[in-house]
């Protein structure tokens, strides 16, 4: 081993723990480069495979589909189920990411709470309740934050970058989709505001 160089299991705990980034884990980034063949032989005992994208500096590990002849294996990976007003708000972030793309030579996309709501409200049904529809995105916002898909910027209340591993978990095909996948939202929004709106009359 190299001096000052990472080692494979620094390098594997990481990955177990979430997303490995270059930016924020340079010298692990470079060990994960090193040893990738070494990672992905371990990993693959235990059934997960490693997702890497060397241009946008991310990895992470997730559940490797199982074939009919192998036996089964307990899950590592937790599989979350997302509601559909977590899915909207990641369809309308990756919409967003794409369009900056387009248009931008920044890499870093930045947005504030107020723009998630403006965004996110053009996809729901009219409501007199501001204070009430910003709650509810607010709320959204944290859970996708936990999800690791928006990052706080410090010093800067309620502004956030807005990952780049997105592009991973929404490909091209997905976002392809996105007019009918939005406007399959927007039903499921109004449908659930329709029914709250009974329970509380009820």
């Amino acid at each position: 081993m190299i001096a000052g160089a990472i080692e494979l299991p620094h390098v594997l705990v990481a990955l177990m723990k979430g997303i490995l980034e270059r930016e924020s884990a340079p010298g692990l980034w470079q060990g994960l480069i090193t040893q990738q063949a070494r990672v992905r032989d371990h990993v693959g005992v235990i059934g997960l495979e490693l997702v890497m994208d060397e241009a946008e500096g991310h990895a992470y590990l997730r559940q490797k589909p199982q074939l009919d002849a192998e036996p089964e294996l307990p899950r590592l990976i937790t599989r979350r189920q997302l509601g559909f007003s977590l899915s909207l708000m990641l369809a309308l972030l990756r919409k967003k990411l794409a369009e900056h793309d387009a248009i931008s030579g920044e890499t870093r996309l930045v947005v504030t709470a107020t723009d998630i709501v403006d965004i996110v409200r053009l996809f729901l049904p009219a409501t007199a309740n501001e204070a009430r529809l910003r709650d509810r995105v607010e709320r959204d916002i944290a859970r996708v934050a936990d999800l690791g898909f928006l990052r706080p910027l410090k010093g800067r209340d309620d502004t956030y970058e807005v990952r780049r591993i997105l592009r991973s978990f929404v490909d091209a095909q997905w976002l392809g989709q996105l007019n009918e996948r939005l406007a399959t939202y927007a039903g499921h929004a109004s449908e659930a505001l329709e029914r709250e709106a009974g329970a509380a009359h009820d």
